[in-house]
């Protein structure tokens, strides 16, 4: 653990630590944000490939919530390249978890994350259900969870087709994504590594779920889908559809869906009792 420094930007200073999580293969690199008893333990997006704990994504979330009273543990899993295979990004992330059970003074903790680090820590809950890591609650930020997902309705058809930038995840760059992260067909991966695939027993298992969807999102049928799933195997689902927004809003600066979504995270944190 290295020494604390004062965030940068706007808003009051939010005391930053970097830390080495001790994990099964060896040091997980996270970085602690603020400090309370309630504690989010956060993944960011980057398609299993890509992303960093520098990437608004992950480093403006840790410390807008940070500056809003949770404790924010963001977590830079390994990365699938070189040398790196699954399930290595998963078990980073349960070793995360359970490390801030016991190590990061959690009265109440959370666990989150956005596109492909929302996958990581559902699956990681998936491997460790509520009778071990006690999660109060579930934050997904337009996650992906179906490696084979519908195709969206006449309405978000025509929505994408209006707006195309957003419009990148199609089946065929789905199933590309998912091949690369798992190193085969997603039809042999085990129910972890594609949560809207599993048994309804496992999804019943999960804690409460906030799954947030963008609007300009193909993805956002995979979100829609798990809220369904979820909430037909028993357990508890919030859908929140986000206006206008699309992929990814979380990562670009200013943008003002990424403050409300914020917002709206940090209140669900703070008013869970």
């Amino acid at each position: 653990m290295s020494p604390g420094r004062p965030a940068e930007g706007t808003g009051p200073e939010v005391e930053i630590t970097e830390l080495r999580i001790p994990g099964r293969s060896g040091v997980v690199p996270a970085r602690s944000y603020g400090a309370s008893d309630r504690v989010l333990v956060w993944a960011h997006g980057g398609g299993f490939l890509h992303g960093d704990l520098d990437m608004p994504e992950s480093d403006e979330v840790g410390r807008q919530l940070a500056r809003a009273g949770i404790r924010v543990i963001s977590v830079g899993y390994r990365l699938i390249g070189p040398g790196v295979t699954f399930p290595a990004p998963s078990d980073d992330l349960v070793d995360a978890i359970e490390w801030a059970t016991t190590r990061a003074g959690a009265r109440q903790l959370f666990v989150g994350g956005a596109s492909a680090g929302a996958n990581l820590v559902t699956g990681a809950l998936m491997r460790r259900p509520r009778r071990v890591l006690p999660v109060r609650r579930l934050l997904l930020a337009y996650p992906t969870l179906h490696a084979r997902q519908p195709a969206p309705d006449g309405m978000l058809r025509a929505l994408l087709a209006r707006t195309p930038e957003p419009d990148v995840f199609g089946p065929e760059n789905l199933r590309r994504m998912y091949e690369a992260y798992l190193g085969g067909d997603p039809a042999d991966a085990p129910s972890f590594a594609i949560p809207g695939e599993a048994a309804p027993a496992e999804l019943a298992a999960l804690p409460p779920t906030t799954i947030i969807a963008a609007e300009l999102d193909e993805l956002r049928v995979s979100a829609e889908l798990f809220a369904a799933r979820l909430q037909a195997s028993g357990g508890v689902a919030d859908l929140r559809l986000v206006p206008g927004a699309a992929h990814g809003f979380l990562d670009v600066p200013g943008d003002p869906a990424a403050g409300n979504v914020i917002g709206m995270m940090a209140a669900q944190i703070l008013e869970t009792t």
